[in-house]
């Protein structure tokens, strides 16, 4: 994910409204259970988190000190869809509304959820990349946008051998450059974390020839092209 379009990072969220007093309104949001099926939970939380900053006049604040992307208009209109999302949700449950698309999403808010249910599926599914991958944890962090210097690993992963796997995720084509990205996130997690050098895999879904050609000449790299499907089931 560009450096300017990083999504709001919900654990330092949490963290800076217990820190200002707001513990129980952060904690409410984080354990919420949220009742319908789309699949936009964590943006519906950060909807809550935006509403909950903003009125207590701590936004501009927490984007200063943790989510500098939020100042910028990407960051804007993410932040105005978020609490659309928010308010859908809330009609929802009040029974004002169905939970159909927004006509004012974008085509870009659709593959941002995209991006993350992609994010998601794989994280709770890391058999299907690979046999014995599990999701690294450390305490109470775990592995699903892990920070480290100028950035977050999509899915930082574990192999059968205990060795690191740094997953870099893009919804559409992958390019050259997503590569310099992921090489610098392994380079990061090689110095801070692993005791081996660690693999890289992009996931995407349309590899492109110069990506395949670039990544021959790297150890320990791996392209994945990604594929959807739909099946239904009958019921009665």
């Amino acid at each position: 994910m560009d450096e300017e379009r990083k999504v709001l990072p919900l654990k330092e969220a949490y963290r800076f409204g217990a820190e200002k007093g707001l513990g129980p309104e952060m904690a409410e949001i984080r354990e919420m259970e949220i009742e319908w099926d789309l699949s936009y939970n964590s943006s519906l939380r950060r909807g809550y988190v935006v509403d909950l900053l903003d009125r207590k006049q701590l936004f501009d604040d927490f984007k200063e000190q943790y989510w500098p992307a939020g100042k910028t208009p990407w960051g804007e209109r993410k932040s105005a869809f978020w609490l659309r999302l928010k308010t859908r949700y809330e009609d929802f449950l009040a029974g004002r509304g169905e939970t159909v698309a927004d006509p004012e999403e974008t085509d870009e808010d659709q593959a941002f959820a995209a991006e993350t249910d992609l994010r998601d599926f794989l994280a709770n599914n890391l058999g299907c990349v690979e046999p014995g991958l599990v999701l690294y944890r450390d305490g109470e962090r775990t592995g699903v946008e892990f920070p480290v210097e100028d950035g977050r690993v999509d899915i930082l992963a574990a192999d059968r051998s205990g060795r690191f796997v740094v997953f870099e995720l893009k919804l559409a084509r992958g390019r050259n450059k997503v590569l310099g990205q992921l090489l610098y996130y392994m380079g990061w997690v090689d110095r801070h974390l692993g005791q081996a050098p660690c693999r890289g895999v992009i996931v995407a879904k349309e590899i492109s020839e110069d990506l395949i050609l670039a990544t021959q000449r790297v150890q320990g790299v791996s392209l994945y092209r990604y594929k959807l499907s739909v099946s239904v089931e009958r019921v009665t």
